[in-house]
């Protein structure tokens, strides 16, 4: 895959079928529409592209703001790829290219820039200096530019309009299995293990545990059945988010006990999916007391995980 950043830098490909987004989480309603222009490309033989910003548009237009992202850039790349697209082209979202009218950006970034040749986005893509081009705009514009424009309709799931902003609402509530229906699979995080305080290991429950990533969006505190990929094998686990309250707090990790694997995980770059959460974090009078309420979160992390499968076909 062809990776452009910068207009400037960026050459014509054969009849690019382009569509444009931030594409953060990737998920269902993003899918949908990533196929749709694989397929007409490759029907006319043509380049199937995407055109996305760094970085992402609502941080220039609300400064301050703190956007918590699903993806990071390169889960992003890696994500279009796989869905097929052959070339994403990259524009740095700053001042100027917010100020752009609907005007200057179809014709000079679009037709000038890109040549694009069929263009499919949503059905409320807006455009333009201050989000003032809407889809009678585009429609307008574009049959002057000389391509062509699809509107797609949005993915519903569970009677709503799947959104990045709504996936990142159900993942800070712990709503890890809604979160799973609207990405089309579970929500997760890569990350590298690191040495702890070896407590579980002293309990009889031994950790991996994993720094939290900065400027993702977290599931809140406590603990959860997830899925550990490591090594292109899948782990069953129990897992838990917090600063540990019963040994007076401390740094907010990830610890991931495995439920049927004993392997050693130190220094390794794990991928961590969150299925279901257990309950909230919790402050307990002892050791034995957390140890025995391991031993119930073990359990239920079992039976959330016997659900596996049905609820991914359901997703």
């Amino acid at each position: 895959m062809k990776i452009t950043r910068g207009l400037a830098a960026h050459t014509l490909s054969p009849y690019p079928v382009l569509t444009i987004g931030n594409f953060d989480g990737q998920h269902r309603g993003h899918q949908a529409l990533l196929r749709t222009v694989v397929r007409t490309a490759a029907e006319a033989g043509g380049t199937p592209m995407v055109l996305t910003f760094d970085p992402h548009p609502i941080t220039v237009l609300r400064p301050g703001i703190d956007l918590l992202l699903l993806t990071p850039p390169e889960e992003k790349l890696a994500r279009f790829q796989e869905a097929g697209i052959k070339e994403v082209l990259c524009l740095t979202f700053d001042s100027a290219l917010a100020a752009l009218t609907p005007e200057a950006f179809v014709f000079q970034v679009l037709r000038d820039g890109i040549g694009v040749k069929e263009l499919f986005v949503g059905q409320h893509f807006a455009f333009g200096k201050g989000r003032a081009g809407r889809m009678d705009d585009l429609l307008r514009l574009s049959a002057q530019a000389g391509f062509r424009v699809h509107a797609v309709p949005p993915v519903l799931v569970d009677g709503e309009v799947v959104s990045s902003t709504r996936i990142r609402h159900l993942v800070q509530a712990g709503e890890l299995r809604a979160a799973a229906r609207c990405l089309g699979r579970p929500y997760g995080f890569n990350g590298s293990v690191i040495m702890g305080a070896q407590r579980g290991q002293a309990l009889g429950w031994p950790t991996a545990n994993l720094r939290l990533p900065q400027g993702l969006a977290l599931p809140p505190d406590g603990v959860y059945a997830t899925i550990a990929h490591w090594k292109g094998e899948k782990l069953s686990s129990a897992s838990y988010i917090g600063s540990r309250p019963t040994f007076d707090a401390g740094e907010r990790l990830l610890e991931v006990h495995l439920l049927d694997h004993k392997v050693h995980l130190y220094g390794e770059e794990i991928r961590v999916e969150f299925i279901e959460r257990i309950r909230g974090d919790l402050r307990f009078d002892s050791a034995q007391e957390l140890s025995a309420r391991i031993e119930v979160d073990v359990r239920l992390a079992r039976e959330a995980l016997a659900t596996l499968p049905q609820t991914l076909a359901e997703a």
